[in-house]
């Protein structure tokens, strides 16, 4: 499953890497960008960060707090 970021020109993916499941960070967070590369945030066109289940849950807990607040305050 990929996520549209900064109009489709940052693409992200979130995955858990059967590769690397002997390890505590086998989650992956993978960032493609297709831009110009004056345009880019990130060096490569590919990033990938690897974090734990703890890390993706506390990552995904923030995420739909800080969605909640923004549905309140647009109210």
């Amino acid at each position: 499953m990929s996520i549209s970021l900064l109009d489709g020109s940052l693409q992200l993916s979130i995955f858990f890497d059967k590769g690397d499941q002997e390890f505590d960070d086998n989650i992956c967070l993978c960032f493609k960008e297709d831009c110009p590369e004056e345009e880019k945030i990130l060096y490569a066109g590919e990033t990938n960060i690897y974090i734990t289940s703890e890390q993706a849950r506390e990552l995904a807990a923030q995420l739909l707090d800080a969605a909640e607040k923004s549905s309140h305050s647009s109210r």
